[in-house]
């Protein structure tokens, strides 16, 4: 069943069914009214085409342009009121000014961050929740951080505890270049680092000064993460897609698309779950070598179950990369702990971007992460983090070859999330209604077309790391009967 009907368009933001991809239209859709409301094409106070007008003009099913419009209600992007249809609502620090179009180069630049990074759908509360990125948050360490938080607070000075430096206690800093020299073979001192709200604040402090010298755009992976896309693009930067295939990104893609900067998951890619080949590595640091930038996003990089993690590409051209990374995935999201390390030619221009934000990060905290960093308590909860999580990406695969063994499970053993992608043979699934389905029956899931630009095949992105095997296995065969109910 397909929702197309005949082919249309639309004056609207001169909408095309015919370039939308064969499934997926409702993402298709959202995504494009999405960005529209984010670069400005539609101010604050627009009103958007009622349902049954532009599913005519589309030649679509007025089922899909109402779900594209709910998702924008519940991402924060628009509003409806009786008898006023469907309006686009105004973003923190932007007023509404209706009846009037607002210029799009004035309008990035009084871009603010939205409070919603992932549509709100992903985020719902279930029975078993598969969101990738979600870590064990029951494994966290509470005993050993009490323990240090306890040693903290007996030493640590008055000074310790006032404003300080905007690049992060020194301390931590400290404890983090050995940590990351030892760990992912970075090769940068204390004085390089600069102590962040985890990878969203270095996103957030990259755009910024990356607007600041008249960068416009930034090649992305492709797919790749939403949140990373919307992130960046709330900050100026238009997100560019870049194909990834078994390699990591397609860095000859890169090199035609004549960008300057370019984002990149090396180690481990979200949500392909590849690791960039040597050859691909070396293409890179070329293509970097022109002065440009990489920004290299160290996801979760610290589960490898087959073999020692690869170390950091930073570890080449310290000069050519712009490293992040964080403790969300090793401790908790909820710690808001991470760093950056930079090319000095950045570097003073991100600690005034840090210290206009915040003044600097949270001291307690900071303090805490040294300690367990120099007491050796991090890496031994890492160690134990990581059999526990094997345990359970074994299970996962495992039902998951036994309930579903057409699907294709892509990706080296790594991580917290596994990528499921539905061959042809399945029938012509549509992802999203899968995962609304798997909704239903109380899974929660990513479609894999939520994280691309370009059309792919269907696939499903699953976080296995906050169940059991059992839970995992029982999520296996929720998934397979919703496969196999969208099939008849």
């Amino acid at each position: 069943m397909t929702d197309r009907g005949p082919a249309g368009g639309a004056d609207f933001l001169q909408l095309d069914p015919a370039a939308a991809p064969s499934r997926g239209l409702t993402a298709w859709l959202a995504d494009l009214l999405r960005t529209a409301i984010i670069d400005g094409r539609l101010a604050p106070g627009t009103a958007l085409p009622a349902t049954r007008v532009l599913a005519e003009d589309l030649g679509i099913s007025r089922g899909v342009i109402v779900e594209a419009y709910q998702r924008l209600r519940e991402e924060g992007l628009a509003g409806a009121k009786p008898r006023t249809g469907t309006t686009v609502l105004p973003r923190p620090g932007r007023p509404a000014r209706p009846g009037r179009q607002e210029d799009p180069a004035s309008a990035a630049a009084l871009r603010m961050p939205s409070p919603v990074l992932l549509p709100r759908p992903w985020r719902s509360a279930a029975e078993i929740d598969l969101s990738p990125g979600v870590p064990d948050l029951a494994g966290f360490p509470r005993a050993a951080w009490l323990r240090a938080e306890r040693a903290v607070l007996a030493e640590a000075s008055p000074a310790d505890l006032g404003y300080g430096d905007p690049r992060g206690s020194a301390r931590l800093r400290g404890e983090l270049a050995a940590w990351l020299a030892r760990t992912r073979g970075l090769r940068a001192g204390p004085d390089d680092i600069i102590i962040v709200a985890g990878v969203a604040q270095s996103l957030a402090l990259l755009g910024q000064v990356l607007r600041a010298r008249s960068e416009t755009a930034i090649a992305v992976e492709d797919p790749g993460s939403l949140g990373t896309r919307t992130e960046l693009a709330y900050w100026g930067l238009t997100p560019v897609p870049v194909a990834v295939d078994d390699q990591g990104m397609r860095v000859d893609a890169l090199v035609r698309s004549g960008l300057r900067t370019a984002l990149l998951t090396p180690a481990h890619q979200f949500p392909t779950g590849v690791v960039l080949a040597p050859e691909r590595r070396k293409q890179l640091l070329e293509w970097a070598a022109a002065g440009r930038l990489i920004i290299e996003d160290d996801y979760d990089a610290e589960y490898r179950y087959d073999r020692a993690p690869v170390p950091a590409v930073q570890a080449s051209a310290p000069e050519l990369i712009a490293y992040t990374g964080s403790t969300s995935k090793s401790l908790a999201p909820g710690m808001r702990l991470g760093w950056l390390v930079a090319p000095r030619r950045l570097h003073a221009d991100l600690v005034t971007a840090k210290h206009a934000s915040d003044l600097g990060s949270p001291a307690l905290p900071q303090l805490i992460l040294a300690r367990l960093i120099a007491t050796g308590e991090l890496e031994r909860h890492t160690r134990l983090a990581r059999q526990r999580q094997r345990s359970r990406r074994d299970a996962l695969l495992a039902a998951l070859r036994e309930q579903l063994p057409a699907a294709r499970v892509q990706g080296v053993a790594a991580g917290l999330h596994l990528l499921i992608v539905f061959p042809r043979s399945l029938g012509d699934i549509d992802d999203t209604a899968l995962a609304s389905r798997l909704k239903t029956a109380g899974v929660l899931v990513h479609p894999l077309s939520m994280h691309r630009q370009r059309p792919g095949p269907p696939g499903l992105v699953l976080g296995y790391a906050a169940h059991s095997p059992g839970q995992l296995r029982d999520a296996a065969a929720r998934i397979a009967e919703a496969v196999q109910k969208g099939a008849e």
